[in-house]
């Protein structure tokens, strides 16, 4: 009997009209809520982005302000009053000296200054300790003069020790340039490809490299500034190949100048020239291991034929003394 009451329950005409109303109310509030409720997602999700944005953003300024003061250091005080007090600043600077602590990843007037300044005291300083070494430290059977000549000479050398070490840091900086360029243009060339603008493959990349090279990705990252607000790319790329002094850099400079200028696809251009440095480290490396055994003779000569001697011809010498004995 209870079965028979649930059922004319279901089949009643008022309940089915009822169930049909609540359903049909239940999708109306479904369907005008549901709207409202992606909006409000929506609008969560946008904010947080706008939000992570703002956090990317802070934190690139506070990137570009660390950089440039690292970059930009103020002349030391007492360098450059000592070198304008003795109006020596024209007379020591060379036309190319710029360029050369550029090169050496110095940028700025106050390397300028320090260069100038140690080689104008680096002389007096070598020319002292040479008559400190030759006159009271040692004892040689040299005349005065000769040991005054030698001083002298010591004077001159100290003269050009400055551009010795700017050219060992210069070598140092583009080997390791060197290292990670075909990487980087590699993934330069990703970039250009997928549909990036050169600027900004220059900044992804600058922002990539830096755990394998972080000479390069300082280069990259001037060239990024320098292609921001420059009005002639061509300039930027052209200043990229005189900082960094390496013929590699320079043929990737002038592919990307004549790509601009041409109108011909950038990632061509970079295509071959990433091709030409990879060929060319390989050559680099090839000619260091070639030089390896030559390099390795008078070590070998003067470190290990005396100990193999010893110990080939030691157990036959102290046999032949105790025979003697």
């Amino acid at each position: 009997m209870s079965d028979l009451g649930i059922f004319n329950i279901l089949f009643d005409k008022t309940f089915l009209a009822t169930a049909a109303a609540a359903i049909l109310a239940f999708a109306t509030i479904v369907t005008l809520g549901l709207p409202l409720i992606e909006r409000d997602g929506l609008g969560d999700r946008l904010k947080s982005v706008s939000a992570r944005r703002e956090e990317l953003r802070a934190k690139h300024h506070a990137n570009l302000n660390a950089k440039r003061g690292s970059l930009r250091v103020a002349p030391s005080t007492m360098m450059k009053s000592t070198l304008d007090r003795l109006k020596l600043t024209n007379k020591l600077e060379s036309e190319d000296s710029r360029e050369k602590l550029a090169r050496a990843g110095y940028r700025g007037q106050a390397p300028l200054i320090a260069f100038m300044f140690f080689r104008f005291v680096m002389p007096g300083i070598v020319f002292l300790a040479t008559l400190l070494y030759l006159f009271v430290l040692t004892h040689f059977a040299w005349p005065v003069m000769m040991k005054v000549s030698a001083a002298f000479a010591g004077a001159l050398i100290g003269y050009y020790l400055p551009d010795v070490f700017i050219s060992n840091l210069t070598a140092r900086r583009q080997q390791s340039i060197m290292r990670a360029f075909p990487d980087a243009l590699d993934l330069m060339l990703i970039c250009v490809e997928s549909g990036m603008s050169i600027e900004s493959a220059f900044s992804k990349v600058s922002a990539e490299i830096g755990t394998q090279s972080v000479e390069l990705a300082e280069e990259l990252g001037l060239t990024t500034a320098e292609l921001s607000y420059l009005p002639d790319r061509a300039v930027a790329f052209d200043n990229l190949a005189k900082r960094c002094g390496h013929s590699g850099v320079k043929s990737v400079a002038i592919a990307l100048n004549q790509a601009e200028k041409y109108g011909t696809p950038m990632g061509q251009a970079l295509r071959i020239t990433a091709q030409e440095n990879r060929e060319m480290r390989m050559q680099f490396a090839e000619q260091k291991a070639a030089s390896l055994p030559a390099k390795l003779t008078v070590p070998m000569i003067v470190f290990f034929l005396p100990c193999l001697f010893v110990v080939i011809l030691g157990p036959a010498a102290l046999r032949a003394m105790h025979m003697t004995h």
